[in-house]
């Protein structure tokens, strides 16, 4: 279990004491915490401890001296600093930061956010995006000037099953009636609801009165790229919870399967994971900006699905840090999918569909951003079943976390990973970070390494790759390296001035370009070949083939 998210940052006792204290550093993080969601420093906690020092006594006039110096060093921050005490006997403080009805920032005019577990600077045209994000209210709570007793009635009854029903909520909450149940989400404030009780309960012409509902097309293209059908969801009967049932069940492309082989037998599997699907579709309804008009839509495409979203990623948010990153744009909004069992706890959503593709044999989701859309693209086909069957097992025997499955995964989809490249698969930001993804894969043998340090390669163990029959293709896809380097000099003494492509395409399509490039390298490196041109334009050939005085490397 993590001990420091989005609302958490642990701080030892020593950031505000002494020729140590960091006071800069303390008052960064809790501009992080008022631009972001609010949240808590617990400070006089080590690193990594749930617990302080066992004994530990702060001094009382600390708590005075919080006040004053996070007061003297910024601006729209409320921190409010009271002594706890632990189970061990140790105290601590614990700094609650509530969040800035507008921009916070330090006295020195720098502006800060916190992103999933860490603080992120937020420079140049950011601090616009920053600004025009954080109304002093969130749209959500905003008053909509409709009766509190206008829901509809229906949507208002299963809501309220819903959460009577849900393993998530406390017993305190089942309790609670229909009226109750309003005011604890936020649904209804005073004698009306709120917008975003609106959007989940309010009648069809409430809901289109918000002009930010959330309209959905669904849209089929064929190998041509023509529109072939089209199914749409635009009068605001449904509600968000409502629409990803809806979507689901009136689209047939998502209840398609095909045939793929198992060894003698052929195995139907579908051509959309449901959970996948689900996972996108909650996605696009609770992060979308709800002041932005704009519709979400579902592009079908023979090999693909696409699932186009108006507005931006929240800041601090990007393709690359997907799978770490987590800011909810909507906290209601989610809160109530979340409890309702409709999406993953924050954070996890996106790790979830990394696991499901990478499990099955399909390719990564495809994350983009666009000056005012955000695009996820998956692929309908399993491009390697063995993998579904590799994972399973692996699974089974070993109970993997959900971070070990996704890196299983990818490794079996390739012939194996540099640290730098699956670092940046995984988008981790240096070993220590890179070993939780890895977990036990290593040391129960199901994955292998060669080389060492930043030169360490990754690949799954042959064994466990003849098992499911990942190694059936020709020796090639996993050809040794010494083997391949033969081969390429067999191919320049043949065709000398040759492309990296073209040695590629000869010596066989089914070796990935980058396995050619590294032994084109350490052929380099070792003064066997030598190449003319740079880039595109780079051609090699044997350096027994170079004029007179000529060495390996470049040649003229």
């Amino acid at each position: 279990m993590t001990l420091e998210d989005q609302h958490t940052d642990r701080k030892s006792l020593r950031t505000v004491t002494g020729k140590t204290a960091d006071w800069e550093a303390l008052a960064k993080d809790c501009v992080c915490f008022a631009n972001g969601a609010g949240g808590r420093l617990l400070i006089g906690m080590e690193d990594g401890e749930a617990m302080p020092p066992a004994g530990q006594v702060v001094p009382r006039e600390l708590l005075d001296r919080l006040r004053k110096r996070i007061g003297e060093l910024t601006v729209n921050v409320q921190a409010l600093p009271s002594l706890q005490h632990a189970t061990n006997g140790g105290e601590f403080i614990e700094l609650v930061i509530d969040r800035s009805a507008s921009v916070a920032s330090t006295r020195d005019g720098r502006y800060f956010l916190r992103v999933g577990d860490t603080c992120q600077p937020v420079l140049g045209d950011d601090v616009l995006r920053l600004a025009n994000e954080r109304p002093g209210r969130p749209w959500e709570a905003m008053e909509s000037g409709v009766p509190r007793g206008a829901a509809d009635a229906d949507k208002l009854a299963r809501f309220v099953q819903g959460i009577h029903a849900s393993d998530r909520v406390k017993d305190s909450v089942k309790e609670k009636g229909a009226d109750e149940l309003l005011s604890h989400y936020g649904l209804a404030l005073g004698h009306t609801l709120t917008r975003l009780g609106v959007l989940l309960l309010g009648t069809t012409d409430d809901r289109r009165a918000l002009g930010t509902a959330p309209l959905v097309q669904a849209i089929k293209y064929d190998e041509q790229g023509q529109k072939i059908n089209k199914w749409v969801w635009d009068d605001c009967a449904l509600s968000p919870v409502e629409l990803v049932d809806a979507i689901w069940r009136e689209v047939p492309d998502f209840r398609e399967s095909y045939e793929v082989a198992e060894g003698l037998y052929r195995r139907s599997v579908p051509a959309y994971d449901e959970k996948v699907v689900r996972e996108l579709l909650v996605n696009a309804l609770v992060h979308r900006p709800y002041t932005q008009q704009g519709d979400i839509y579902l592009n079908l495409h023979p090999e693909r699905l696409a699932v186009v979203n108006p507005g931006r990623l929240p800041l601090g948010v990007t393709p690359r840090n997907m799978l770490h990153a987590s800011r909810r744009r909507n906290e209601g909004l989610a809160r109530v999918f979340h409890d309702l069992g409709l999406m993953e706890r924050e954070g996890s959503g996106f790790d979830l569909i990394y696991d499901r593709l990478l499990s099955q044999g399909r390719p990564a989701p495809v994350p983009e951003e666009g000056a005012d859309w955000v695009k996820v693209t998956i692929q309908r086909r399993i491009v390697k079943p063995e993998v579904m069957r590799l994972v399973t097992q692996a699974d089974e025997r070993f109970q993997l976390t959900q971070r070990e499955r996704i890196t299983l995964g990818v490794l079996a989809q390739t012939e194996g990973m540099t640290v730098r490249e699956l670092g940046a698969f995984l988008e981790t930001g240096d070993a220590d970070e890179l070993a939780g993804w890895l977990g036990q894969l290593v040391p129960t043998g199901l994955v292998l390494t060669t080389g060492k340090t930043s030169g360490m390669r990754y690949f799954v163990a042959p064994a466990w790759l003849r098992g499911v029959q990942l190694d059936r293709k020709t020796t090639l896809s996993r050809i040794t390296p010494h083997r391949l380097q033969a081969l390429v000099l067999e191919d320049l003494a043949r065709y000398p001035d040759s492309s990296s492509v073209d040695i590629n395409r000869r010596i066989g399509a089914e070796i990935s370009a980058k396995t050619v490039k590294r032994a084109l390298d350490e052929l380099l490196g070792a003064a066997e070949i030598a190449y003319a041109g740079d880039r595109r334009w780079r051609r090699y050939r044997l350096s027994g083939m170079l004029s007179k005085g000529q060495k390996g490397g470049e040649f003229s």
